[in-house]
């Protein structure tokens, strides 16, 4: 048991001291409890942005199919233009002939475009 010394400074002490223990005690409580909460809402964080990661996954993946359907058909619009251009090149080549075979028929050349 403790002593009273001069005016109860033991007893002041050890109020003083229970006063100290029982606040660090409520002021753990609080923390926990701020930390739960804290986890709480960090969890629902997570989950939010989980949902948006695959919103954006399947964004990038529709921007992908978009992107390359585009891209096909460019490259086959290529293959046709090459082929009319050969076609072309290969008219213009008969062009004199044409014209020499108009002249020798007696029909008027036609223009050339």
């Amino acid at each position: 048991m403790a002593k009273k010394g001069k005016n109860g400074s033991v007893d002041l002490t050890l109020q003083v001291l229970r006063q100290i223990r029982d606040g660090v005690k409520a002021t753990r409580e609080e923390v926990s409890r701020r930390i739960d909460e804290t986890n709480t809402r960090l969890d629902a964080t997570n989950q939010r942005l989980d949902t948006a990661n695959q919103c954006l996954d399947e964004t990038n993946r529709r921007l992908v199919e978009s992107e390359t359907r585009p891209a096909s058909a460019i490259l086959g619009m290529k293959g046709a233009l090459d082929e009319v251009r050969d076609f072309l090149k290969g008219q213009s080549d008969l062009r004199p002939r044409v014209e020499r075979l108009e002249r020798h028929v007696g029909i008027a050349p036609s223009s050339s475009t």
